[in-house]
């Protein structure tokens, strides 16, 4: 559409005073090899704001460019028209309409580019409010998953039939959180403390699962209970951390979490042993399951475009994450 757009504008432009003299005696007085010399010079100035100016970040930097250029476009104009107009004597007069020509034209093309930024925006969060659905669809079918699922129904039952004290607090963790996703997972906004409980039971269930596998160090630390933050921001991370440590050979496997809030400032910090090609020795459940950090990190930019920073590491066979948001 936006091809279309351009060559109909500039075709009201070229044709428009052949139209305009339409019918009277003796026409537009201009030859069209005229015209298409004047049409060259504005589209000229025209893309070169467009397509270099109007994308820069930093608009003011630039503008002792954007003056040089209408300048010399101006000047470089003025001398070629004169092939069509031998005795022109009245250069600063045409100096200046041409220039006051480039400026319309700077701000016809800078609407044109600001309804295009508008609309490449809207198909942006449109695209991503719809990965955003398909995320917390995969977070819940992660736990719904019959892999995990089995595997946690048969952690819990094993402890019951031990009689373990823990039992009836593993099947109210899993409770909640299966109520979180069906219900807060689906909010918009939800309290940083409600995410936090929500980490806090998926690692439980999940040390439950691994037992002597895993050892997790979590720290959480709130300055503000009122704070919200968009829910199951965390939990493609934490996730991650188990589903590769999962795989490691041995016990007692150290996965470090640490969630702060202090001065609007949410920080979240995971970190997990890591093995390369960690992928191929992953169960087919694990492989499936999961939001993805992929998605995480589309949903990080829709929600809190210029207002986090995410950093993720792998060296010394560690998984780091670090995640920044301003609330």
């Amino acid at each position: 559409m936006e091809p279309i757009l351009h060559i109909f504008i500039w075709s009201i432009v070229l044709f428009y005073p052949y139209m305009k003299y339409l019918g009277r005696e003796g026409g537009y007085m201009m030859t069209f090899a005229h015209e298409l010399n004047s049409l060259l010079f504005k589209m000229t100035i025209s893309y070169f704001l467009y397509l270099w100016f109007f994308p820069k970040k930093n608009l003011l930097k630039f503008i002792p460019f954007v003056i040089i250029a209408f300048v010399l476009n101006a000047v470089i104009y003025e001398f070629s028209d004169r092939v069509f107009h031998k005795e022109n004597a009245h250069f600063w007069k045409h100096f200046a309409a041409n220039m006051l020509t480039y400026i319309s034209f700077g701000i016809v093309f800078f609407a044109i580019y600001s309804v295009k930024g508008l609309y490449k925006k809207q198909l942006v969060i449109d695209s991503l409010s719809k990965e955003k659905r398909e995320a917390e669809l995969k977070a819940l079918k992660a736990q719904v998953d019959p892999h995990f699922l089995f595997n946690t129904l048969n952690t819990i039952y094993a402890n019951a039939l031990k009689k373990d004290e823990k039992t009836p607090e593993l099947i109210l963790k899993l409770s909640d959180s299966f109520r979180y996703l069906l219900h807060e997972g689906q909010k918009a906004q939800v309290l940083v403390q409600q995410e936090i409980r929500h980490v806090n039971d998926y690692i439980n269930l999940q040390q439950e699962r691994l037992l002597r596998k895993v050892k997790v160090d979590f720290i959480s630390k709130i300055d503000s209970e009122e704070k919200h933050i968009s829910p199951l921001l965390f939990i493609g991370f934490v996730e991650n951390a188990f589903k590769y440590t999962s795989i490691l050979k041995g016990e007692n496997h150290l996965i470090k979490i640490n969630i702060q809030l202090q001065n609007n400032e949410l920080i979240f910090q995971c970190q997990n042993p890591f093995l390369a090609n960690a992928e191929e020795s992953l169960e087919l459940g694990w492989k499936k399951s999961g939001v993805g950090i992929k998605n995480t990190q589309n949903r990080l930019q829709l929600l809190y475009p210029e207002k986090h920073q995410l950093e993720i590491k792998k060296e010394n066979n560690l998984f780091n994450v670090l995640l920044k948001i301003e609330l």
